[in-house]
């Protein structure tokens, strides 16, 4: 099995967090989205993972590329780097990785954060998974016939269709049928939306009689922007803490006249002198925090933050805060005080 991973944008409405270091490795949790990704997806697929294909933007830098590999080598995987240096669609960014589609594969976009627990149906030509939706009209959607196949995908809908909405993951028995139907859209410059979309090459497939089945999440969990991303990361500790199976607060921590409320993530190094943490707080290494309450944020590594009282507040990698604002958004490196 293949996780093809498309990830080459930079994430615009997740600026200034995404100018230094790109969506997919903002942490969640302490860990990086796309690596809680690809676990959550290996988890689900319950089989042996042979390779982990990342589609990258180049300018991302041979630090992030190692980085990558290592997610895929933790797996036992082959960790492979392919580049989209062009933002020409989903479907683009798929073929930008065609030396890898053969056999079985799940292709994943690197935005989103998943819970699941359901058996694949490796019977079936391919696999979309979807999640109930309060507001459809919102979302691109599938179309089930009555022996629970899907027959279309419709895009944002204005009439009711369904309220399974597509979240961006896919398992295709043979990835290789995927990747000849794409050839074909990008050959006939079958475009929408002025880009080469993989709809348009699962629409062929349908149309040549192969089955498709849905794949139901329990959670679908956005990064998008930073009040999402912010939000996700406490869903997130909360899963987390419950399941018990990851060490969320390090033992290598200081407390001085401090208080922990769970779920939280804190990692080494992380000072708290007169603090008030959580919940839903993740701590980066080396962060410290003097005369702080802080709740539902997410701050990364090496930050020092005094005199502050926040919530859904979300700070880059060494960033210096002191004052008085609660909901606040600021960059690696960046210094209010």
């Amino acid at each position: 099995m293949k996780i093809i991973v498309p990830m080459a944008g930079r994430g615009s409405r997740l600026r200034p967090h995404t100018l230094t270091v790109p969506k997919p490795l903002i942490p969640i949790a302490g860990k990086p989205i796309v690596h809680r990704l690809v676990e959550d997806i290996a988890g689900v697929l319950n089989q042996p993972i042979d390779e982990v294909a990342f589609i990258i933007h180049e300018s991302f830098g041979t630090q992030v590329e190692k980085e990558l590999i290592a997610i895929a080598e933790k797996l036992g995987a082959k960790g492979t780097i392919y580049y989209q240096n062009e933002a020409l669609g989903t479907g683009h960014a798929i073929m930008c990785a065609k030396d890898s589609l053969s056999g079985p594969a799940v292709i994943a976009y690197a935005d989103t954060l998943i819970r699941a627990d359901f058996d694949l149906d490796t019977t079936a030509d391919s696999v979309i998974w979807v999640k109930q939706v309060d507001q459809p009209e919102a979302f691109g959607v599938i179309n089930l016939n009555e022996n629970n196949e899907i027959v279309e995908l419709v895009e944002k809908p204005k009439e009711f269709v369904s309220d399974l909405a597509v979240i961006g993951i896919y398992y295709f028995k043979n990835v290789g049928i995927l990747k000849n139907e794409l050839q074909a859209v990008l050959d006939n410059n079958i475009i929408h939306g002025g880009e080469y979309q993989i709809n348009d090459g699962i629409k062929q497939m349908m149309q040549k009689g192969m089955k498709f089945v849905p794949g139901k999440v329990d959670e679908w969990m956005d990064c998008g922007n930073k009040d999402v991303t912010v939000e996700t990361n406490g869903r997130m500790l909360g899963f987390l803490h419950n399941d018990g199976i990851e060490t969320l607060i390090s033992k290598n921590i200081r407390l001085e006249n401090s208080t922990i409320i769970e779920p939280c993530y804190i990692a080494d190094d992380v000072i708290l002198i007169n603090a008030t943490v959580g919940p839903n707080v993740s701590l980066g290494k080396g962060t410290h925090l003097t005369n702080v309450t802080i709740k539902n944020s997410l701050v990364q590594t090496h930050a020092h933050i005094r005199n502050a009282n926040l919530d859904n507040a979300m700070i880059g990698n060494h960033a210096t805060f002191d004052g008085e604002f609660k909901n606040i958004s600021i960059g690696d490196y960046s210094v209010l005080e």
